[in-house]
């Protein structure tokens, strides 16, 4: 096992077994710590809105519990939808978080809505939302305040964002294909190629233009890049399969048919699927073939592989599933097959808890 492969968590705080959305962010407090008793390098939480499969709308909030109630391990987001939000907002709330847990905050950006058109419209009220070609500017801008870096001719010159830190918080670049890729590359950021979003092929080539157009711009002297892909590491791959089945019915639903509906059993996923049309089933399998699954030496080699594959030495797991104590399995599963060194005096939580 080569040691220089680590392994972090994205987690999309999904809503379990049809219980109460407010007890998916108390597990997944719960989770982090014991991720990080696990040996996991980072933890970030996602931004969604108006998606009932889905718990955490405000990202720095639940940084903020995890980061209080775990020692070491990085903590971030995964990432702010920045197109909602003010730049200075988002400088102000991570300096914030620098201030309190310093050097463990890692900023994530994305450009996507991460909800629907509604949330999106509410989220900008009463100015219409903003539009995608601002993205890059926002970014700019975002990057400078968290440096209390303006330039010079900036409209918002002098402007501090508070409460400022000597260290800034790490910022990382999010995109699904090579289209932000430049964008990370001139500003300086790390980039997180998320494989799990569609079904597309990503080639390495995109993380090999970044690096060749990476320039430093006071983050870091060299480029840093990520891959984040869907894991579900079980007893066998049927197994894997079955618990996967879950979060593959969703997105059928929500990106063919625009239904972001609650999280299903897999056992009403059996029934269901044996409904669907053969284009949406066509979908579901395609889908599944693009995740990470099986027993712990299955999900091993195959991360290893894409680790060669991407020429990246970090791999962020992420993994929705119906039942808590599946998503526990997977992680503690996952740990032991990757080596990973656990914390012997953190956080153990058993899977009755």
């Amino acid at each position: 096992m080569r040691q220089s492969l680590r392994i972090g968590v994205v987690d999309q705080s999904p809503v379990y077994d049809g219980r109460p959305a407010e007890e998916a962010l108390r597990r997944s407090v719960q989770l982090a710590q014991q991720c990080e008793a696990l040996g996991y390098s980072r933890y970030w939480v996602a931004e969604h809105h108006n998606t009932p499969s889905y718990a955490s709308p405000a990202p720095e909030i639940l940084i903020a519990a995890i980061a209080s109630q775990t020692q070491e391990i990085r903590v971030g987001s995964g990432g702010v939808m920045l197109s909602h939000y003010s730049p200075l907002k988002v400088a102000e709330a991570f300096s914030s978080l620098q201030a309190l847990f310093p050097d463990r905050i890692d900023l994530g950006v994305g450009r996507a809505p991460g909800g629907s058109s509604l949330s999106t419209h509410a989220l900008a009220y009463p100015a219409p939302p903003a539009g995608s070609d601002l993205y890059a500017e926002r970014l700019a801008d975002l990057l400078a305040l968290v440096c209390n870096d303006l330039p010079d001719e900036h409209q918002y010159r002098g402007l501090r964002a508070m409460p400022g830190t000597q260290t800034p918080p790490t910022p990382w670049v999010l995109g699904s294909g090579s289209g932000s890729t430049s964008l990370a590359a001139s500003l300086g950021t790390g980039f997180v190629l998320a494989l799990f979003i569609g079904t597309d092929y990503r080639s390495p080539d995109i993380l090999r233009a970044y690096r060749r157009a990476y320039r430093p711009r006071g983050f870091a002297e060299q480029p840093s890049a990520m891959l984040a892909t869907a894991v579900i590491c079980a007893d066998s791959l049927e197994e894997a399969k079955f618990i996967a089945s879950t979060h593959t019915y969703w997105k059928v639903q929500a990106y063919l048919h625009g239904n972001r509906e609650g999280l299903r059993s897999p056992e009403e996923v059996q029934s269901l699927y044996r409904h669907l049309s053969p284009s949406d089933q066509a979908y579901f399998d395609e889908t599944l073939s693009t995740m990470i699954l099986g027993t712990p030496e299955q999900c091993r080699e195959q991360l290893e592989q894409l680790s060669d594959q991407y020429e990246v030495d970090e791999i962020l797991a992420i993994n929705v599933t119906y039942r808590f104590a599946d998503r526990l399995k997977c992680y503690e599963k996952l740990a032991q097959a990757m080596e990973l060194t656990p914390k012997q005096d953190r956080f153990v939580l058993t899977r009755a808890s």
